[in-house]
């Protein structure tokens, strides 16, 4: 009899081996047992620095001082390294179908925060991936907008205008009626990159990612709205607000082409491909009329534009011409350049003061200006111009937008003192901006191992938490409320594990109410204002059942009084699960310390791999980590450093080398690894 029930707990015993971690429970197990589970799963120790704490993010203070009356400033992680967008097929602005890899650079997705200078400064605290070194710094006066990148010193960024004051205000524009105008060119490409062009000193303004790549923009200055033409089919008609920076499909054209400009006379798109002249109504994309153009000597690349007497010029790679509709309704080109000018136009736009501008079509575009009546012309900006202003991207068209100093839309719904156009909730007094964690189009995710202190597989799926941190600011910026919109993307464990925040910096009684967190098994205690009892900090249990967070959730802290950023630190604060209803027996990040109510050092039945109760085992793995960035958990059983080529090599170094080893570049993951 003994010898069938000890091969039946053989055979027991082997079935939870290879199992998932889903229906185990390893402090049952022997250390034979465990053995046996680590040598399945080929799991290499590795040696990690002293202190090294696995983070993949760094807290960083940003102060900027502006003394002029009103200034919103936009803030956002910065990186030099553009991100693969996929490969795409489409037509060239030579006429040929291409299929090519797209590029892009990646700042517009890093949003941070946005903030009024409130009293000739602001202050906010916030994490920053640890492969960032910079911040992009994008300040907006009226619709005049400048950028800055800034270096992260000792974890801090200070950045004063007021030191390039002098420079900014020294601008000439032009006087129309009393009032400054400044020109602004609004440029595109086909990387699907929105910016602009300070004409006066060539200074590059990121402001905004596009739908689709295209070589078209066009601005109705009236009514603040660029208009652009999809490169690729449906070649879409996509319509970008200025004032509120958001972009709208308007109508799938079925079309396409390099040249577009906007006539402010009959309020009408005008585009134009190969020997077609087209015109389209803005409002909703239908095409009203078509004309032939005669007399190209190229009918490729180039771009359209009016002249403030209404005279229509024309480019294409041969040449600048100028256009006249004759008595046939067709249009008759008379070519005003030269025919060996070095270089492609691609874009043209007049300013203010009816200077032609062109860009021409390179890697890395020249900004030309050219005399419409000789067809002279001079670089001013980039590569060829040698004044140091390479812009590193295509221009495949430009446009202009003038700003006047003094048309300000002053509505302010809500009578915060925050104009309705700055505020990210214009009719809430409470609220008027946002400070988000990973960033505004990020999600970050904190996954964890559920067998501390025992030796885990270290797949770090048992639970994976994604995770977008909201923190709401009022027009004195300060803190009043955070949302955590999450979800948990794995839950492979058995257990019914439960997750929570602690917000190391606040005491419960700095809470003024918790909603949104889900609640079954009855083994949380909370106070009144939803935060957990007999906590001596302020501890937010998102869920006591992990299960009950598999779709999108909100949770809601709302504060009892408003704080600085630096008062309230900066999400994912000190995350951690609760194992088995099990409430002193926490999994933290490394390093990190148990709430009030848990404990690093229990004695347990079975091995203790983490006798100094800091969560690093003593092969060197943590139970928890934490990464900034959206994180596609191993397969069962498939270590991390399987799965992620440099997460060894980082982790080894101390977080020198590889910073951003949990990314989609090549070569850093083994995509049959990952689960879907």
């Amino acid at each position: 009899m003994k010898s069938v029930i000890y091969t039946f707990l053989k055979i027991y015993l082997f079935t939870l081996i290879l199992s998932s971690c889903s229906i185990r429970d390893v402090e049952q197990f022997s250390e034979q047992d465990q053995d046996n589970q680590l040598e399945e799963i080929n799991l290499e120790a590795i040696t990690i620095p002293e202190g090294f704490d696995f983070s993949t993010y760094r807290e960083v203070e940003i102060t900027i001082t502006d003394n002029t009356p009103y200034a919103i400033y936009d803030v956002f992680a910065y990186s030099d390294e553009p991100y693969f967008v996929g490969e795409e097929t489409f037509e060239n602005q030579s006429g040929e179908i291409v299929s090519e890899a797209v590029y892009r650079n990646d700042v517009m997705n890093k949003l941070m925060f946005s903030g009024f200078v409130k009293n000739g400064s602001i202050t906010q605290k916030i994490n920053l991936p640890k492969f960032c070194d910079k911040v992009y710094i994008r300040r907006n006066e009226n619709l005049k907008f400048s950028s800055f990148v800034e270096n992260i010193t000792n974890e801090k960024v200070n950045f004063s205008y007021s030191e390039l004051a002098t420079k900014k205000e020294s601008k000439v524009g032009l006087k129309t009626n009393g009032d400054l105008l400044n020109d602004y060119l609004y440029c595109v490409n086909g990387s699907g990159e929105l910016f602009q062009v300070d004409p006066l000193n060539g200074e590059l303004t990121y402001l905004s990612d596009m739908p689709m790549g295209s070589w078209t923009c066009a601005i109705d200055q009236e009514n603040k709205m660029l208009y652009s033409i999809g490169r690729s089919n449906p070649y879409p008609l996509m319509k970008y607000s200025i004032e509120n920076g958001t972009w709208e499909i308007v109508a799938n054209l079925g079309i396409g082409g390099p040249r577009l400009d906007y006539n402010y006379r009959d309020g009408l798109l005008y585009f134009s491909t190969r020997d077609k002249l087209y015109t389209y109504n803005p409002a909703n994309g239908v095409n009203i009329n078509t004309w032939t153009i005669n007399g190209l000597h190229s009918t490729s690349g180039g771009d359209l534009a009016f002249s403030e007497d209404g005279i229509l010029f024309l480019c294409t790679f041969s040449g600048l011409y100028r256009l006249e509709l004759d008595a046939n309704n067709e249009y008759q080109s008379t070519r005003i350049s030269a025919d060996n000018l070095p270089f492609q136009p691609t874009s043209m736009t007049f300013d203010s003061n009816q200077e032609l501008w062109l860009a021409n079509n390179a890697s890395s575009s020249d900004l030309i200006i050219m005399d419409t009546q000789t067809g002279g012309w001079q670089y001013v900006y980039g590569v060829s111009a040698a004044n140091n202003t390479d812009y590193g991207r295509t221009i495949n068209d430009l446009t202009t937008f003038r700003v006047f100093s003094e048309t300000v839309d002053e509505t302010d719904t809500d009578g915060d003192g925050i104009l309705d156009k700055d505020d990210s909730f214009p009719e809430d007094p409470e609220i008027a901006f946002e400070v988000f964690t990973p960033s505004k189009y990020g999600k970050g995710t904190v996954a964890f191992e559920d067998l501390w202190p025992s030796t885990g597989d270290y797949d770090f799926n048992d639970l994976a938490l994604s995770y977008q941190a909201i923190v709401y600011l009022n027009s004195d910026n300060l803190a009043v409320k955070i949302d955590f919109n999450c979800f948990v993307k794995s839950n492979a464990a058995g257990y019914t594990n439960g997750i929570g925040i602690e917000i190391e910096n606040l005491l419960p009684s700095q809470i003024e109410s918790v909603t949104g967190a889900k609640f079954s098994e009855n083994y949380i205690n909370l106070n009144s204002n939803g935060t957990e009892a007999n906590q001596e900090k302020a501890v937010i249990i998102l869920s006591d059942n992990a299960d009950y967070l598999l779709q999108e959730t909100t949770i809601s802290v709302k504060f009892a009084q408003p704080l600085t950023t630096s008062e309230l630190g900066a999400a994912p604060f000190n995350p951690f699960i609760i194992v088995n209803k099990n409430r002193e027996k926490e999994i933290h990040l490394p390093y990190r310390n148990t709430t009030s109510l848990g404990n690093n050092l229990s004695p347990l039945d079975g091995s203790n791999n983490d006798p100094d109760g800091n969560f690093i085992s003593d092969t060197g793995y943590p139970w928890a980590i934490s990464i900034i960035h959206d994180f596609k958990v191993p397969k069962d059983k498939v270590n991390i450093t399987a799965a992620y080529n440099f997460f060894s090599s980082w982790a080894t170094s101390g977080g020198t080398q590889f910073k951003d080893w949990y990314k989609d570049n090549p070569g850093h993951r083994n995509v049959t690894k990952l689960a879907n």
